[in-house]
This record gives structure tokens, C-alpha cells and sequence, in this order.
């Protein structure tokens, strides 16, 4: 299975919390979604002829996206690339992007999975993180989906937001419960530096929510989304069954995937490489026919350590036999007295060759798994 990702790296506005690769200035984008194009010609072969049997859009956000800007995209990816029947198409959107004209626009280009950044039910909250939608434009969204024929939605929430005790949180799950979406993504609330609240918080203005808050909402969200019939597979990620996503769980078994657009990383299971961060060079460097992209040739520790910290985090685990096999790495042998210790307090436990962690563990998971990399 490969994987196609594409960035779209613009925004109506700039999210309190967001410090991916994005512009509130528009003006760029129709170019920029031609060089998208373009970049997937000139990347056709990284991917060595697998079929992509998944490809997610993703922001800043996809779904400010005209008719002819997808049209663009669409054409280039089915011109190069071999393209499952059968494929997971995903786009990232705004609840006020989400029309009835624009959700048939997407299903016309063949998306059949939204992934809607709601967030949040509770005003107060939606304007703390400088939302551009409301409560009841959510609600609006998810049915709009409906009618218009979509049956894989996942939804954004976000948690542990300092002054907001548990009965809001609770409140915000039982309305997006009774949504009834396929998937959930819910996220702790972080500080990224360069980020609103980065600077708020440098400034001793904002201060997040405790580590025992955090723990605590966690703690609901798990046991509330468990209840009502969803599969809690990766550390953020809870799906009903047959709902997982294909798409992220590419990442997290370190399948092969193509990363286009400013921002984007591509990885095509023995090296990396970044696509620039700059919307300007970008286009220029397409302009010219040369890929955007700096490689990063990964080690045999790097291969290691990226596979412990993505598998510690979903419910499929770390395999003591695929270290070995591919890697020639005793796991069990080398970090035998930490493991034991992180199984008698809790923090994991081991089936056959393959060690998880409990749900104690998964809120340490970094700590965790910054423990077991091999430093060489």
C-alpha cells in the first residue's frame, strides 16, 4: 500500500494553535495548486509504480479549494499514478467551507472521506482558539456530509484548554456523539513557539492546562468514545469498526508515501526528503523542473527509532520479530530491565513478541519511547 499526500497551504485565517505551513494570504493559490500539478509530474516515479490505494488532502485547508484547483490536482495524480478502484480519499475542511455546492464539487472529484475540523461545541472555546466557524455551523456540516453521501466523517476535538473544566469537555462529547461520526481525532491542546499561543505563553500570558488536567480529559474522552462502540487504535485516533484510517495508519506502519506541496515529507521506506517551507521558492523551484526537496538519508538507528515511536502509539504494537527481521535489532535483549519495569508499573504489557501500552502508558508514550531508542 502507498499513500499521496498533498498540502494545501493556505487559510482563511491563522488558528491560536496551528504551526503547520500555512498563508492567509490567497493570492498564490491558484498557482500554487498548478505547481501541485506539476510537482506530481515530476515525482511520478518516487513512489516506483505502487499502487496508491490512499490519498489525503491536507492544510492549512483543502477545502478553501476551488473547481478548478481540484480539477488540476485530480487530473495530474490519475495521469501519473496508478490509482486504486477502491481508494481512501480524504480531505481536511473547515465546517463553513462545508456548502451544499461544495460538498458535491468535492464529491465529484471522487473524496470520499471528510475530516472536519470542529474542535470544539462551546463558543467561548472556538473564539479562545480563533476559530472561523461556530457551534451550530458544525452541526450544519456534519449533516450537509450526510445529505450529500458521505459515510466516512472524522472529527476533529480538542482537549485539556486551560478554564474549561470537565462538564464542558463531557458536554462537547455528547454532542459530537450524537453526530454520529465514523472517526474521531482528538487532540491535546499545545504550545508551539512560533504559534499565538506560543507567544502568550512566552510572555506569561497564557499557561497551559496542568499535566494532571490533561491526564484526567484523556482519561473521559477514552472512556466515553469506548462505550459508545469505538476502537481507540492509535494514541489520538478512535474509529467505529471498519473506519480506521487507511490513510495515517500508512504512517504508523511505515508504509510508503508521497508528500506534495510546500511543507511536505515523503518517505519511500529507506529514505526521506522535506519539501520547502516557502510558498515563493517553492514555485520557483517548480518553475524550473526541479524538486523541491531536501533528502534526508536515515540510518539504521533512525529506522529503529522512528519505528518504536510511531507503533508504541497504535494498538497494533512494537514487534520484538520485525526489529530483528528487518533491522537486526534485539529489542527484548537490549532494553530487557526497562521493559520489565515499565510492565510491573503498568506503563505495558507483552503478547507473543509484540509489546503495547496500557492506557496509563500511552499518556507517557514520548517518554516512553524517547527510553527505548537506540542511540548508536
Amino acid at each position: 500500500m502507498a499513500g499521496l499526500y498533498i498540502h494545501i497551504p493556505f487559510c482563511k485565517q491563522a488558528c491560536h494553535y496551528c504551526d503547520f505551513h500555512f498563508s492567509t494570504n490567497r493570492s498564490l493559490q491558484k498557482e500554487i495548486c498548478e505547481a501541485i500539478g506539476d510537482e506530481l509530474a515530476l515525482q511520478k516515479n518516487y513512489l516506483s509504480s505502487e499502487t496508491v490505494e490512499t490519498i489525503y488532502f491536507g492544510g492549512g485547508t483543502p477545502s478553501l479549494l476551488e473547481a478548478h484547483d481540484l480539477e488540476n490536482i485530480f487530473q495530474s495524480v490519475y495521469k501519473h499514478f496508478s490509482v486504486a478502484p477502491s481508494a481512501e480519499i480524504t480531505l481536511e475542511a473547515n465546517p463553513d467551507d462545508l456548502t451544499h455546492e461544495k460538498l458535491q464539487l468535492l464529491k465529484t472529484f471522487g473524496a470520499n472521506r471528510l475530516s472536519v475540523g470542529v474542535q470544539s461545541f462551546d463558543s467561548t472555546v472556538l473564539k479562545f482558539l480563533n476559530r472561523s466557524h461556530n457551534s451550530l455551523q458544525a452541526e450544519i456540516a456534519i449533516e450537509n456530509a450526510r445529505n450529500a453521501g458521505f459515510i466516512n466523517i472524522n472529527v476533529d476535538l480538542i482537549y485539556a484548554i486551560p478554564a474549561r473544566d470537565s462538564n464542558s469537555l463531557a458536554s462537547d462529547i455528547q454532542k459530537l456523539l450524537s453526530l454520529s461520526p465514523e472517526h474521531i481525532s482528538a487532540y491535546s491542546l499545545t504550545v508551539e513557539e512560533k504559534t499565538a499561543l506560543g507567544k502568550w505563553h512566552a510572555a506569561k500570558k497564557f499557561t497551559p492546562a496542568p499535566d494532571e488536567e490533561n491526564a484526567s480529559q484523556f482519561e473521559i474522552i477514552a472512556d466515553t468514545l469506548l462505550k459508545a462502540g469505538f476502537e481507540h487504535y492509535e494514541i489520538s485516533n478512535y474509529a467505529k469498526s471498519g473506519f480506521i484510517s487507511q490513510h495515517n495508519s500508512n504512517y504508523w506502519k511505515q508504509k510508503k508515501y508521497l508528500g506534495v506541496g510546500p511543507s511536505a515529507h515523503s518517505f519511500n521506506g529507506r529514505d526521506r526528503q522535506a519539501n520547502v517551507s516557502n510558498n515563493y521558492t517553492y514555485l520557483k523551484s517548480i518553475r524550473s523542473q526541479a524538486i523541491p526537496a531536501t533528502a534526508e538519508k536515515l540510518s539504521r538507528e533512525d529506522h529503529i527509532n522512528e519505528y518504536l515511536m510511531t507503533s508504541l502509539r497504535t494498538q497494533w504494537g512494537c514487534s520484538f520479530t520485525y526489529l530483528l527481521h528487518n533491522h537486526q535489532y534485539d529489542l527484548f535483549r537490549s532494553q530487557h530491565a526497562y521493559i520489565k519495569t515499565c510492565i510491573d508499573d503498568g506503563l505495558m504489557i507483552t503478547e507473543g513478541d509484540t509489546i503495547f501500552l496500557t492506557r496509563t502508558g500511552k499518556m507517557h508514550a514520548d517518554k516512553i519511547t524517547s527510553d527505548l531508542f537506540l542511540i548508536e
